[in-house]
This record gives structure tokens, sequence and C-alpha cells, in this order.
């Protein structure tokens, strides 16, 4: 299965100050916008995302059709086509994309331990 480019979005309490904290580790803003409260970021190969307000718990991020610098694959798995193939072996969502849809769409699923996992689709 092909999930395409990987992140991790972090909950963070103060945008500015974990900006400041990344770049000093060598991360440098890829995308997003400050004044929307989120920040992506990139270190060689490494994303991270950071997100002041927006959700509960740190989350684990897949973008099909995405490789690790936002460039459009060729070949990748829909999120919906990921999605019937976790349903198919009893994986239950917690959020699900509407199928009968096509281009960008979402879900979430937990992992055994809890943690969330969106794969997000934007093309």
């Amino acid at each position: 299965m092909k999930l395409g480019a990987f992140s991790t979005s972090l909950n963070v309490k103060d945008l500015k100050a974990s900006k400041a904290f990344y770049e000093t580790l060598g991360f440098t803003v890829f995308g997003g916008d400050i004044k929307q409260n989120y920040l992506i970021m990139k270190n060689e190969s490494t994303l991270i995302g950071l997100f002041q307000g927006m959700f509960k718990n740190n989350i684990l991020t897949f973008n099909p059709g995405w490789n690790q610098d936002a460039n459009t694959l060729k070949n990748f798995d829909d999120v919906r086509t990921i999605q019937k193939h976790l349903k198919s072996h009893n994986i239950t969502l917690e959020h699900e994309a509407d199928e009968t849809t096509s281009g960008p769409a979402s879900f979430v699923v937990l992992d055994p331990d809890g943690n969330a996992i969106l794969i997000d689709q934007h093309i």
C-alpha cells in the first residue's frame, strides 16, 4: 500500500516558540501559515507539522499522492482505496472519507494504542 509522504503533526501550545525551537534543530518552514496557526517544517526528508489549537493530541500523518517534497506522484493509492482496504480488515475508523467522491479527502484511524493516524490526500 502506498501511503505517500509521512510527517508527524504536533499539537503545540505556542507556535512561535515551537518554530524557533525546531529552527534551532535545523528545520526550516516548508509550508503553512503562522496567521492560520500552523506551519509545516522540514529538515532534509523529515517533515513535521506544528499546529496550535487545531487538535488535542499529536498525529501521525500520511499524504497519498505526495512525496516528501509535496510533489505530486504519478502512481499512488487513493485515500478511498486505502480506507476500503482497512475496512475490509475490520479496522474501525474514527472519521471516514466519502467514498462517492474523488480528489482531496481524509480519514482517521487509531492504532491499537490509541495513536491517531491521519490519511490526508490533497490532490
